[in-house]
């Protein structure tokens, strides 16, 4: 196909959509291949990704030894390059990567017709990657052994002897700009700026087409489900190399919510389903409501797919019905995990429960857990023997729904036996509280809670009955939970607590902050940092509950140190029990500080190598003792699958102490936070 150069001669080329659906083509010979009525349609086209072997640390596992002729009807091989002229490296990648031809290039076609037809789609998509790139005076030719397909006849047969060769060259043309521009919206004008089609612009299918999309999204915002587009006339004008674009459109009114229609339940009440839509009949209808609907089922926890939407026509009371379509999953869940460290030894971990008890997605959940599996001392310095087990053990019940669609009730049961360095405990506590989600990205949980306790020490035993009500406030914005990329993370707790027999008042406070940036825009490299103080007001330390105490050190804290080794110890001497075994040991503190960086550098698709700088400190007052900070280093890695990252870290202690030993390892399932 070749193009001739005309002088004076403007040429325009006009696509109109009106209703009834009309199409009218005017061209000349320089823009025979602009293709009526698809000129954005087409744009829309994607490409087929090859599948491939599973690929697990650079090793091809499941690959297959199939021949690839097989099956193909008649297979014929063929070789093709393809040019842009004049040179233009940045749009010739782009056409490549458009290009099936280029994709497949390595699979038969089946025979010389499966080759033709082929190139015939091949050069669809090419003009409609020069039309997403504003470039819409382009010509495409494909030549196959040195023949245009657009003079090939529909039985032409090539030499199959050798590869077919097949030429692909491209004269891409102008780039065009935004011209005139008129949208109206019921004959009411609308301004072009406020969607980014102001005269001058870029002219890129991809982005008119997407401006357009946000103005009839802006429409059903204000309540109108039947938006249409009732004329679209597109002129491109290579004279000029403008692209004159008006929309007609019809916005139709504000239609109020009718009556929620449920399909695809079994076990799980319809009734309670259209509930917790949070959708009100009599409302006017929102996308975004729709969107948030669809959120609240999903977060129910019981149903595989969820689809919300809004009826194809209003009923005869003129509201709009909505249809929500569950398919429900498997109600009974178990499952296992595991943690690593070389001096607080292994743990296992299971869970068991249902997720929907009574038919309304009530869920019942048994956690148990045995952790501190070969643990050691914490170094020869130390006299306290940290090898006994520890053990927990919870039960949870959530509600959800009873103050409301964004709503959950909880309630639990915990015992817990622990021997961290600092103290021996055995508990068992109970709660009962709500959550309730603000918006997508806020939430509050408040609760009740009583917990008995028994502790001893380096001071000796204390049993405590306490009451307190924590109150948590969460703002999550991550765009992944498991393994962020980017977002904010900040967490605020509030604990008033009272010791019932006898004991002081006091307040636990505590602030966390995360932040992930992504550097680059495949993801590979992302900084994390995180930051979090705490105070207890309100009583002394040692009227505090040991475990109410703030610590740092450890694979959630500051990497290099152990568990609970960062702030004041008691004194190494017999204290007033006369247990050597508690000799200095951590006394814990008032207040904390903790601070942490990571660099989370994607070295492959499914491996990130991890450097990390911790910080910490706990001090005996409001606040904490800057002057015994705290650096840990070291290097960890991930490997990243569907249900976390698989995480390996190794800390070093900057500060190292007599207590300290001279690295740390930890293993767990996600980021470390």
């Amino acid at each position: 196909m070749t193009r001739r150069n005309v002088q004076g001669v403007r040429v325009r080329v006009r696509f109109e959509f009106g209703v009834p659906f009309r199409d009218r083509f005017v061209a000349s010979r320089c823009s025979r291949l602009l293709l009526a009525g698809v000129v954005f349609g087409i744009a829309a086209l994607g490409s087929a990704a090859p599948a491939s072997a599973i690929n697990i640390f650079g090793l091809k596992l499941f690959e297959s030894d199939k021949d690839p002729n097989e099956g193909v009807i008649d297979p014929i091989r063929y070789s093709v390059t393809l040019s842009v002229m004049p040179a233009d490296k940045d749009l010739q990648d782009t056409l490549e990567k458009a290009s099936s031809l280029v994709a497949n290039e390595d699979n038969p076609v089946s025979g010389s017709l499966g080759l033709l037809s082929q190139a015939k789609t091949d050069q669809k998509r090419l003009v409609a990657a020069l039309y997403e790139n504003a470039r819409y005076d382009g010509i495409v030719t494909i030549l196959i052994e040195g023949k245009d397909i657009a003079t090939l006849a529909p039985d032409a047969t090539f030499d199959t002897s050798r590869p077919v060769p097949v030429q692909v060259i491209v004269e891409p043309g102008q780039v065009f700009t935004i011209g005139r521009v008129e949208i109206t919206a019921n004959g009411v004008p609308v301004n072009p700026s406020t969607y980014d089609l102001a005269s001058g612009s870029n002219a890129a299918s991809t982005r008119v087409l997407e401006q357009e999309s946000n103005l009839l999204e802006a429409l059903r915002n204000e309540g109108r489900p039947f938006v249409a587009i009732t004329r679209r006339d597109v002129v491109a004008d290579s004279a000029t190399a403008k692209l004159d674009y008006r929309l007609a459109v019809s916005p139709g009114g504000q239609v109020p919510y009718g009556d929620i229609f449920v399909d695809g339940t079994k076990d799980v009440d319809p009734g309670f389903v259209a509930y917790m839509t949070g959708i009100e009949k009599g409302k006017v209808f929102s996308p975004a409501e729709l969107k948030k609907a669809r959120d609240r089922l999903v977060k129910l926890d019981v149903f595989s797919s969820v689809n919300v939407r809004e009826g194809k026509e209003q009923m005869a009371d003129g509201t709009l019905p909505v249809q929500v379509e569950v398919a429900e999953r498997k109600f009974n869940f178990f499952g296992i995990g595991g943690t690593y460290s070389n001096t607080d030894g292994a743990g296992v971990s299971g869970y068991i429960g249902n997720r929907n008890l009574f038919g309304r997605a009530e869920s019942l959940r048994l956690d148990a857990s045995v952790s501190r599996i070969g643990a050691t001392a914490l170094s020869s310095d130390t006299v306290r023997d940290t090898s006994d087990i520890d053990y927990k053990a919870s039960l949870v019940f959530k509600k959800p729904g009873v103050l409301g669609p964004d709503s959950v009730y909880v309630g639990s049961i915990e015992a817990v036996s622990e021997h961290p360095l600092a103290y021996d405990r055995n508990s068992i506590a109970g709660t009962s509280g709500v959550q309730y989600a603000i918006d997508d990205v806020q939430s509050v949980d408040a609760r009740i809670r009583l917990e008995y306790e028994a502790i001893r020490d380096y001071l000796g035993d204390q049993d405590y009955f306490i009451a307190s009500v924590p109150i948590a406030y969460t703002y999550d914005s991550r765009d992944n939970k498991l393994n962020p990329t980017q977002g904010f993370l900040g967490k605020l707790l509030a604990e008033p607590s009272y010791e019932i027999r006898g004991g002081v008042p006091f307040l636990r406070a505590r602030a966390d902050a995360s932040t992930y940036v992504s550097v680059t825009d495949n993801d590979r490299f992302i900084v994390a940092g995180r930051v979090a103080y705490g105070s207890v007001f309100g009583a002394d330390r040692d009227d505090v509950p040991n475990d109410r105490r703030f610590y740092a050190g450890g694979g959630g804290s500051v990497r290099g140190y152990q568990f609970q080794t960062i702030g004041p110890f008691f004194p190494d001497e017999l204290g007033p029990t006369g247990d050597e075994s508690f000799n200095d040991t951590p006394r814990g503190g008032r207040s904390l500080f903790e601070a942490n960086l990571e660099f989370r550098i994607g070295v492959t698709e499914n491996i990130q190598i991890v450097p990390f700088v911790d910080a910490g400190t706990v001090g005996d007052e409001l606040v904490p003792d800057f002057g015994n900070f705290k650096l840990g280093y070291g290097i960890g890695a991930r490997y990243l699958t569907s249900f976390g990252p698989i995480r390996v870290d190794v800390g070093f202690p900057a500060q190292p102490s007599s207590r300290d030993e001279s690295f740390q390892i930890y293993a767990g399932i996600g980021q470390a936070f």
